[in-house]
C-alpha cells in the first residue's frame, strides 16, 4: 500500500495517488479523462467532457445555500513530463513513483505532477464528500494546460456559469494569486542540406546534465543555468579554435521547463580533440564557479562516438550556434511597482538541430503586452538575422489584477481567522487560466492559491504534506462562507 495513503487529508491524497497511477502527460490524457468522468459518474454528480477535452462536474448547493454565488473549481489535468537521463520511465505508460521524505512527497527521478494534480485531487474530494457546505458548485478540470492552455482556450460559451472562480494551481501555500503574466510561443526553423564529414575526423557527444532546471515562470528569475545557452558558449569557442563541425544538438523538451539538459554531437581533427576534452573540464569549473550555491551538480562531459556520415553546413553552423548565443535568455525586466515580481522574461526552452532541419522554441512571458512583443520581436530578429523562418502562436492575454476584489477580501478575512496570519496577496509570473476563463466567462471574480509545491517541471518536483492540509481546509471553508448572490 502506498505510504500516501495514510496522509492527511486522506480524501485529498487518495486521489493525488489515484492520479498518479494514471499515465496524464500533455497530449496524452485519454485515460485520465475516462478515469474523471469514471469518478464523477460514482459520486453522483453531473460529469461529462466537452469538445476542447475538458472535464465537467457540477453538484448542487447543500439545501438552504441555494442563494449563494457559483462557485467554479478550477485544476488542469495534464503533467509535465520531465524525467533524468538515467531513469526508465515512460509518461505515456508507467505510474509515477512516490515516496514519503519526512514532510515532503518525492518521486523518483521524474516529475511528480503535483503540479496540479493536487488541484484535481481537491476537486475530486470536493464532489465526493457530502457532508460539506457550499453554494452552487461546478468542477472544471482543463485539458493540456501545460503545452498551450489548449483546454480553457477551447472552453466554449455558455458551457458552464459562476460567479467566481477558484483557480487550485498555484504553488505556495498562504499566498493568494490576483493576477498573472501572458504568454506567446515563438519557433524558429530552418531546412539545410547536409554535407559529408571529413573521414578523418574523430566524432565526440559531448553532454551537459545535471542543472536545476525548473519552471520557466516561477523559477525564471532564481538565476538557473540554461543548458541551451551554456552549450552555445562552449560551441562558439570549439569551432573557433578547434575546428569544431556540429553535427547534431539536442537540448531541452517543454517550452515551459528551463531546460536542464543537452547533448550535442561534434566533429574535430584527431589533433583538436585533446583540447577539446581539455576545454570540456575547463567550462565545467568556470560553470561552477559561475553558478556557485545555485547550480550544484553540474556534469559536462565528452566521449568519442562513430563518426556519422553528414554534418551541418559551416555557414549554416556558424549562424545558427551565433543566434543562439546572441538570443535573449531569462528575465528582461522586472514588475516597476512591484520590484519583487518578474514582469516580461523568455526561456530559450528547446533546441533540435540535425537531419537537415533546425528547430529553436521559445516560450515569452510579460504582464504587459507591449513588453512581451518587444521582447517577441528581439527574438524574432535574432533568428530571421541567421536565416530562420520564425512563428508566433498560442499568444494569451495576462490576468489583470483586481485588488477590490470581494473575493479576495473574504478569503483575506477567512485565511486569519482560521490560521491567524495575513496571506500575501501576489502577482505570479507563471501563465493561469485564469485570463482566459475569463475572457469566456465575463464578469467572474477569480483568485488563485494551492499548497506548497517546490521545483515543478523537474525531477526534484515535491509537495509539502502540511501545506495539503492548509490549503485543503482553506478552500472548505472558503464554499461555506460564499457570499450571497
Amino acid at each position: 500500500m502506498s505510504e500516501l495513503l495514510s496522509l492527511a487529508p486522506q480524501n485529498v491524497w487518495k486521489h493525488f495517488y489515484s492520479l498518479t497511477q494514471i499515465p496524464r502527460p500533455s497530449g496524452h490524457l485519454t485515460k485520465v479523462q475516462a478515469f474523471l468522468l469514471e469518478f464523477g459518474k460514482n459520486a453522483g454528480v453531473e460529469s461529462f467532457q466537452d469538445e476542447a477535452g475538458n472535464i465537467i462536474y457540477r453538484k448542487p448547493a447543500t439545501p438552504g445555500m441555494e442563494n449563494r454565488k457559483t462557485v467554479i473549481l478550477q485544476a488542469h489535468m495534464d503533467m509535465v513530463p520531465q524525467k533524468n537521463n538515467d531513469t526508465c520511465h515512460d509518461f505515456e505508460k508507467d505510474p509515477i513513483q512516490t515516496y514519503v521524505d519526512g514532510e515532503w512527497v518525492r518521486t523518483k527521478g521524474t516529475t511528480l505532477g503535483a503540479d496540479n494534480g493536487m488541484g484535481v485531487a481537491a476537486i475530486m474530494a470536493v464532489m465526493e464528500d457530502k457532508t460539506l457546505k457550499h453554494g452552487p458548485l461546478v468542477g472544471l478540470i482543463t485539458a493540456d494546460e501545460e503545452t498551450g492552455m489548449y483546454g480553457a482556450f477551447g472552453l466554449k460559451p455558455g458551457t458552464i456559469e459562476g460567479d467566481i472562480l477558484l483557480n487550485l494551481d498555484s504553488e505556495e501555500e498562504g499566498e493568494l494569486y490576483i493576477g498573472c503574466a501572458g504568454g506567446e510561443d515563438l519557433t524558429a526553423t530552418l531546412q539545410y542540406k547536409e554535407e559529408e564529414t571529413d573521414p578523418t575526423d574523430v566524432a565526440l557527444k559531448v553532454t551537459l546534465k545535471g542543472l536545476h532546471g525548473g519552471h520557466s515562470g516561477i523559477q525564471i528569475g532564481c538565476g538557473f543555468a540554461n543548458a541551451n545557452k551554456l552549450m552555445a558558449r562552449f560551441l562558439n569557442q570549439v569551432i573557433a579554435y578547434d575546428e569544431a563541425c556540429l553535427v547534431s544538438w539536442v537540448g531541452g523538451n517543454m517550452r515551459n521547463a528551463i531546460p536542464r539538459e543537452c547533448e550535442v554531437i561534434i566533429t574535430v581533427p584527431e589533433t583538436e580533440v585533446e583540447d577539446v576534452i581539455a576545454y570540456v573540464g575547463e567550462c565545467q569549473q568556470v560553470w561552477q564557479e559561475e553558478f556557485d550555491t545555485i547550480e550544484e551538480g553540474i556534469e559536462f562531459k565528452a566521449e568519442r562516438v562513430e563518426l556519422p556520415a553528414y554534418m551541418v553546413p559551416e555557414e549554416i553552423r556558424d549562424n545558427l550556434v551565433d543566434a543562439i548565443y546572441a538570443c535573449p535568455n531569462g528575465v528582461e525586466r522586472y514588475i516597476p511597482t512591484i520590484p519583487d515580481t518578474v514582469e516580461t522574461s523568455s526561456n530559450l526552452a528547446i533546441v533540435e538541430i540535425g537531419g537537415g532541419k533546425a528547430e529553436i522554441k521559445i516560450l515569452t512571458r510579460s504582464a504587459r503586452e507591449s513588453m512581451k512583443d518587444y521582447r517577441n520581436t528581439a527574438l524574432e530578429s535574432c533568428f530571421s538575422m541567421a536565416g530562420m523562418h520564425v512563428e508566433r502562436s498560442g499568444g494569451y492575454s495576462g490576468w489583470e489584477p483586481n485588488v477590490n476584489s470581494p473575493i479576495l477580501h473574504a478569503m483575506k478575512k477567512s485565511y486569519h481567522e482560521q490560521f491567524g496570519t495575513e496571506p500575501e496577496v501576489k502577482v505570479i509570473h507563471a501563465g493561469l487560466e485564469c485570463g482566459i476563463i475569463g475572457a469566456v466567462i465575463p464578469g467572474l471574480d477569480m483568485i488563485s492559491f494551492g499548497p506548497t509545491l517546490q521545483y515543478p517541471h523537474t525531477p526534484g518536483e515535491c509537495c509539502h504534506i502540511p501545506s495539503v492540509a492548509k490549503f485543503y481546509d482553506f478552500l472548505i471553508a472558503t464554499l461555506a462562507n460564499t457570499p450571497e448572490k
